[in-house]
């Protein structure tokens, strides 16, 4: 049996935007962690100094930055329900397609 062969029975097969996807996604996260770790930090710093209120608000706002943004890059988040629900689209998906 060919080396190739064994290779293609246990590799799904392989799209080739797949990494570029991946490569994006990763941008997106790091502008988004950007944005994200200066609250962060100010609030532990908040946090360490006494300011309780203020320092979980800013722990809040930073942990809420990347969830959103995660939850907006899923495939099947809320963003894409709600535009296909306020366009009445009902379009396949790649996926589905295949």
């Amino acid at each position: 049996m060919d080396a190739s062969a064994v290779v293609a029975v246990f590799l799904p097969p392989h799209d080739e935007r797949e990494p570029m996807k991946e490569l994006i996604e990763t941008i997106k996260l790091a502008g988004v962690l950007v944005l994200a770790i200066p609250p962060g930090l100010a609030g532990i710093h908040f946090l360490l100094a006494g300011r309780l209120g203020i320092g979980l608000v800013l722990i809040g706002l930073a942990g809420a930055l990347v969830a959103v943004k995660q939850w907006l890059s899923l495939p099947t988040s809320g963003k894409g329900l709600i535009l296909g629900a306020v366009t009445g689209s009902d379009r396949e998906t790649e996926d589905e397609i295949r």
